[in-house]
């Protein structure tokens, strides 16, 4: 087992806690952390862009002149990709860039992900987080006391002033623990969990 301390919102030591190295302590799989990174950032895109081919562009009905006799080379319609206000050739049509990767691919690269940062010495035990009304100065009272100023905050819960408090931070994001990937876990230089979120990681990710 591997062991860590606990921290309270102030920032001191209040126990200690075993995390499951199934979960923070495997052999780190570089090739699935890639994929699954991949598959985010092609999900991200919108895919909406469109340009008409020769068969969608208004008129060029009409042959545009004779096909012998003229000197010019011969055309069938004005409407051509060759020429000017012509189709596209393979235009791009409205797609999704996404692709699928397996469940369990996909908990292997977050749990890869999870032992990387544990083992580069930026994961961070919180006892819990919480706070009255939504404050982005209590968020960053919290965050100094990590020198955490790019960090991903993950709690188990809704605790909807957690993220209203650090949405207007940059390089700053809370999220839930159902909401975590292997994107966003590697996109923050420290990765701030909740006692509940490990305990909600270790349930899904242990038998990945």
């Amino acid at each position: 087992m591997t062991n860590v301390q606990v921290y309270n919102m102030e920032g001191s030591a209040v126990e200690s806690m075993e995390l499951n190295p199934a979960v923070f302590d495997r052999e780190i799989n570089e090739g699935l952390i890639h994929q699954a990174v991949v598959l985010y950032l092609a999900s991200q895109r919108q895919g909406t862009q469109k340009a008409k081919t020769r068969s969608e562009v208004s008129g060029g009905g009409r042959k545009p002149w004779r096909q012998k006799g003229t000197g010019h080379a011969r055309s069938g319609s004005s409407r051509s990709p060759i020429w000017r206000h012509g189709g596209v050739i393979f235009a791009p049509t409205p797609r999704s860039y996404g692709f699928k990767m397996p469940r369990k691919q996909r908990r292997i690269a977050l749990a890869s992900a999870l032992t990387a940062k544990m083992q580069a010495g930026e994961l961070i035990v919180l006892d819990k987080i919480d706070f009255e009304i939504p404050k982005t100065k209590a968020m960053l009272n919290v965050l100094g006391k990590f020198d955490a100023n790019n960090a991903l905050v993950v709690f188990a819960g809704d605790y909807d002033n957690v993220v209203k408090s650090a949405r207007n931070i940059v390089g700053v994001e809370a999220v839930n623990v159902t909401g975590v990937n292997t994107y966003k876990v590697l996109n923050h230089k420290k990765l701030i969990l909740t006692k509940d979120a490990v305990a909600r990681l270790e349930e899904v990710l242990a038998n990945a």
